[in-house]
């Protein structure tokens, strides 16, 4: 990033308001190996992925889902992940884990290779590899 008038921003943590907040952490830990930093039980919890800070904040009461209502998020944020290894493996695991995840695309220009998928609340996030 560019410094402005002396100061220099970093972006270091992306925080996701959900409604079932173990069942985000648990995806994120188990798919995406992030592991915990720190943690207010059923309230927050904040993710290392890989030098990066995913933070999930339990929504206001006046913000959850009916019962049986599915938690409408309606964002624009997609979270990318940057994979090592082999994509096409790495998403049939995400898709045998019953994950909704999209087919692999490339664009050109991009040497990479992309997939989306949805975690439990409906955020939507991307897996880039770069091709091999």
């Amino acid at each position: 990033m560019t410094p402005i008038a002396g100061f220099r921003l970093t972006l270091s943590r992306v925080i996701l308001f959900c409604a079932d907040l173990g069942a985000l952490q648990s995806f994120y830990v188990r798919n995406f190996g992030c592991t915990i930093r720190e943690e207010i039980a059923g309230e927050w919890v904040v993710l290392d992925c890989g030098g990066f800070e995913l933070a999930l904040h339990k929504v206001g009461k006046g913000y959850e889902p009916a019962p049986g209502e599915k938690f409408v998020v309606g964002g624009n944020t997609k979270l990318v992940f940057r994979l090592t290894g082999d994509l096409d493996s790495f998403r049939n695991r995400l898709q045998n884990e019953g994950i909704k995840i999209g087919e692999i695309k490339t664009f050109e220009g991009f040497s990479s290779r992309f997939c989306d998928g949805e975690d439990p609340e409906g955020n939507v996030f991307q897996i880039e590899c770069p091709a091999q």
